[in-house]
């Protein structure tokens, strides 16, 4: 647990096993998995180029990804009986920002678009064997659920944000991050992949069983990776695509120092 006050952390207490299995215990310096909490880190990578000029809330996001320069939205229908129409508006970097973009993830069940979403194998937002650029391309592919601007739905949208930033800046996502926002606060433990030095401080990931207990998430698990104990995270070894929606890792100050520095102008 993390307290700041006056923009300093004032108190930082560790509880729990970060470990169940190995008897390891938390610690101040454990790193998390901090998933969509990358989102907003994003959107200040993404402002800090409106700053300086070099982007705009209403710029066109076809303006710098051309697979977006002309949409298509759901009209009616299901399957490969879909029928789509043009928006009725341009779709906006703004859009992106507040998820009001038309987009989705492909875990939703509510809209026909979702399930395209999955037969384009977007189940973890990332397409296979794509980096960002080309995974955007695929996100460019499909249609809009609803007109840009005119409804909310929490999306995929700051992955196409995040390849905007590389476009703009002409700088990967995870260095830009890394050299404009993680290393000015000091962040040090943040990044999108952990290295083996810090493999033995990333919490293990638990979801809930059916009787009521914990156990780790399928597919994330710590140990396995020949040569350390506990062995190896997602994270480990580099990505191979950096998403600007829930990729990150981070500890417990890290966080908070980020958190911290939102009401300060950022330079």
């Amino acid at each position: 647990m993390a307290v700041a006050r006056g923009g300093r952390v004032a108190h930082l207490t560790a509880y729990g096993a970060r470990d169940v299995a190995a008897a390891l215990p938390v610690e101040s310096d454990t790193l998390w998995r901090i998933y969509s909490m990358t989102k907003p880190v994003t959107a200040v990578a993404a402002l800090m180029l409106v700053e300086e000029g070099r982007l705009s809330l209403d710029d066109p996001v076809g303006d710098h990804l051309p697979a977006f320069a002309h949409p298509r939205v759901y009209a009616s229908g299901s399957g490969t009986a879909i029928r789509t129409r043009p928006p009725e508006g341009p779709l906006l970097v703004r859009h992106l920002m507040t998820h009001t973009a038309g987009l989705t993830f492909a875990f939703y069940g509510s809209h026909p678009v979702d399930r395209l979403y999955r037969e384009a194998g977007l189940e973890s937002s990332v397409a296979p064997g794509k980096d960002l650029a080309g995974t955007t391309e695929v996100y460019a592919s499909l249609p809009l659920q609803f007109d840009p601007g005119t409804q909310w739905n929490y999306s995929v949208a700051s992955n196409v944000l995040g390849r905007i930033i590389e476009v703009v800046s002409g700088r990967p996502l995870d260095v830009f991050l890394a050299e404009r926002v993680f290393r000015p606060l000091g962040m040090t433990d943040a990044g999108f992949e952990v290295t083996d030095a810090q493999a033995e401080r990333l919490a293990e990931l638990y979801g809930e069983t059916d009787d009521g207990g914990i156990e780790p998430v399928p597919g994330l698990p710590l140990r396995g990776r020949p040569g350390s104990s506990p062995a190896a995270a997602a994270w480990w070894p580099r990505p191979t695509t950096t998403t600007a929606s829930w990729s990150c890792c981070a500890g417990a100050a890290n966080s908070t120092a980020y958190a911290c520095s939102l009401p300060r102008r950022w330079t």
